[in-house]
């Protein structure tokens, strides 16, 4: 296992002239030893520039990549001791599942009585020990994407395992399966993992820290509860959650913020806002209430175990979250827990003092 330094990593496809052209904007940050992560945004916003660039399948074209300090930027992937799966499953059709497994072990020179131990192991772990005398030929995608992810994990020498969007093919009730399982690998061997995908229930149930990319840079880094209660950019607040965070444009009056004709009391006063003024409150922040602001209810999604009330304030969409047996007032009427604002300026949280 590794600590991995992106040292003001940067990358274009072809010859930059502006910074618009670089599909990776400047990432200077560190992957701690034994960390989980995910990398986590929208198609096109970099996360598998990045992850390609920590494997060596792609060189930089600013910046220095090391492992535990030593620099290795200009090193192949082999010399870089890295696991890869990819979204797609990379396997030998023509071998046994056991056989697929213990390819990169036996290719290492590993004794034959460890391959054995760790092939069982993994194939146990990933459900696959009753296709372990099968030829891989013929087998179902979820099943070839499972040999796959055996084949990045079945080695314990690895100095990081990268996953770039490995459950895509995989039924929803088998992602949270391997999922789980990658978990409890994590936590009984101390792998660094780096984890692609746009899926945020992947990022969130998998990852210790989670790596927010928006248009080619980090916008931010946190645990889930981070992302969720304080977002640092309204895209965080937009793209966490399901329905996303409420955002308002306001305009401040000390510790109180207006929308229109209503007034929102602050948690606290700005301690600077200047620019384009927003305020983000997640839905599970809204309530009815009695003495409230007035909204239109314009829909109500009833999905199960709560509903999603959608209503204008002000003008403006907003949501939120209603217990499955809770009823619509009549006449509507909302607040927002204090606890759950967020304030922004051009897009970034400010900070509010007591």
């Amino acid at each position: 296992m590794a600590r991995i330094d992106l040292d003001h990593i940067r990358h274009a496809y072809g010859t930059p002239k502006s910074e618009a052209d670089y599909a990776l904007k400047e990432v200077h940050h560190t992957f701690d030893d034994g960390g989980a992560y995910a990398l986590l945004g929208p198609s096109g916003c970099g996360k598998t520039t990045l992850l390609n660039i920590i494997s060596g399948l792609l060189h930089p074209s600013e910046g220095k990549l090391l492992f535990d300090g030593r620099d290795v930027t200009d090193l192949s992937t082999q010399e870089r001791n890295i696991a890869q799966v990819f979204q797609f499953p990379v396997i030998y059709d023509t071998m046994t599942v056991y056989d697929n497994l213990a390819f990169p072990l036996r290719n290492r020179g590993v004794a034959e009585a460890d391959v054995d131990r760790r092939v069982r192991e993994t194939l146990e772990m990933t459900g696959l020990a009753e296709l372990g005398n099968r030829k891989c030929k013929g087998l179902t995608a979820d099943q070839k994407q499972k040999i796959s992810l055996g084949r990045g994990l079945v080695r314990s020498d690895v100095n990081a395992i990268l996953f770039d969007e490995p459950l895509t093919v995989i039924d929803p009730h088998m992602k949270w399966v391997l999922r789980s399982q990658l978990k409890q690998l994590h936590r009984r061997f101390g792998f660094t993992m780096v984890y692609v995908t746009h899926d945020q229930t992947e990022a969130l149930s998998f990852a210790d820290q989670v790596v927010v990319m928006y248009d080619g840079g980090i916008v931010q880094i946190g645990t889930p509860a981070d992302l969720f209660e304080r977002p640092k950019h309204t895209f965080v607040g937009y793209f966490i959650g399901s329905p996303g965070m409420n955002v308002l444009p306001v305009k401040l009056d000390g510790r109180k913020a207006r929308l229109g004709e209503q007034i929102i009391e602050l948690p606290g006063a700005p301690t600077s806002a200047a620019g384009s003024i927003e305020l983000g409150v997640r839905p599970e922040y809204v309530h009815f209430a009695a003495d409230g602001m007035p909204v239109e209810v314009t829909k109500v999604e009833d999905i199960g175990r709560h509903k999603v009330v959608r209503a204008k304030l002000q003008g403006e969409d907003i949501a939120l979250i209603l217990k499955e047996d809770d009823s619509v007032p009549a006449d509507a009427k909302v607040s927002f827990d204090p606890a759950g604002i967020n304030l922004y300026a051009d897009s970034w949280r400010v900070e509010t003092g007591s």
